[in-house]
């Protein structure tokens, strides 16, 4: 039976920062119970790496960046829902950003502003301008998976630690299934 830990070895995150992004490494502090796993990078994708590692769908949450403009005004943000689900950008996440337009961040733009690889980014480590709007479900589930910062590591942390991250804002952001 699939599992948020699945079959991967889990070790503390502040004993492993080797294997994720500086970004994660520095924010560590932040996701203190946070452990982390090495994975193959091939299999980092949510279908592929939750089929390959027995997680189960519902202990994966995706993180997406998005970019919304307010006349001159850019404003870059994570949302974090489960794997299960998909979340509303044009109407609820537009709305919590005040922004006009919205779209996902170009990938070079997100690697680049985040100092994250794409399919790993992740909201622990993000620039602290960001708003990171975190899906109900997230936190209900308790332990979930996330990214690494790169596609060769997971993140195995508390939905609560997800909310308590600087700039984090709990939300009902996910689509009626």
């Amino acid at each position: 039976m699939a599992t948020p830990e699945g079959n991967l070895t889990w070790t503390s995150l502040t004993d492993s920062l080797d294997l994720v992004a500086a970004p994660v490494a520095a924010a560590a502090a932040r996701v203190p119970g946070a452990r982390v796993a090495k994975v193959d990078p091939a299999l980092a994708d949510t279908a592929a790496f939750c089929e390959a590692y027995d997680v189960a769908p519902g202990a994966s949450a995706n993180c997406v960046v998005v970019v919304g403009r307010r006349g001159e005004d850019i404003r870059y943000a994570a949302v974090m829902v489960l794997a299960v689900d998909r979340a509303d950008i044009n109407k609820t996440v537009r709305k919590a950003l005040d922004v006009r337009k919205l779209s996902f961040a170009d990938q070079s733009d997100a690697e680049q502003r985040t100092g994250m690889t794409q399919g790993g980014i992740t909201p622990v480590g993000l620039p602290d301008d960001w708003t990171i709007l975190v899906d109900e479900a997230v936190v209900a589930a308790g332990p979930v998976v996330i990214g690494g910062g790169v596609r060769s590591s997971k993140l195995l942390v508390d939905g609560a630690e997800l909310a308590a991250l600087p700039n984090a804002r709990v939300m009902g952001l996910a689509l009626p299934r």
